[in-house]
């Protein structure tokens, strides 16, 4: 089974902090993701390492149900989570760090396809790459607007 990873960086004229709590919030992925249809955290406050959320996302027309934990913060920086449920498993890092006067945002998505999407590894990864680019041009311009 083939892996996919793709890494995606971008600027964004807003401060590390803003633009880091933005993203670190889960309950904002439907409103810059364009796949994702819900999202929410299913642990309390505050966000740290063994925070869990549950999300629904459409991928390729599929619907997609996923748990996941975040395994790695720090806080203004960096949050890294992982699943512990779905059927296309997934890790991604979100890096924030000061670029100028805004941000660089740095995004990293790891998987390994199951099923239907393993053969598919290179289309799979293709699209994957092309969603993560078109979410973080959306998350601009949403903070950017």
């Amino acid at each position: 089974m083939t892996g996919v990873r793709v890494v995606n960086e971008i600027v964004i004229d807003r401060p590390p902090d803003v633009v880091f709590a933005y993203i670190a919030d889960v309950a904002n992925n439907p409103l810059w993701q364009r796949g994702m249809r819900e999202a929410h955290f299913t642990s309390g406050p505050p966000l740290r390492v063994g925070s869990t959320y549950a999300q629904v996302a459409t991928f390729v027309g599929r619907r997609i149900e996923s748990r996941f934990a975040i395994v790695e913060y720090e806080p203004g920086r960096l949050v890294k989570g992982s699943t512990t449920v779905s059927p296309f498993p997934i890790t991604f890092t979100r890096i924030v760090d000061p670029e100028g006067g805004g941000s660089r945002v740095t995004a990293i998505v790891e998987g390994r396809p199951d099923g239907l999407f393993a053969l598919a590894s290179p289309l799979v990864r293709r699209m994957v790459k092309a969603s993560v680019a078109r979410d973080y041009d959306n998350l601009k311009r949403l903070l950017e607007g």
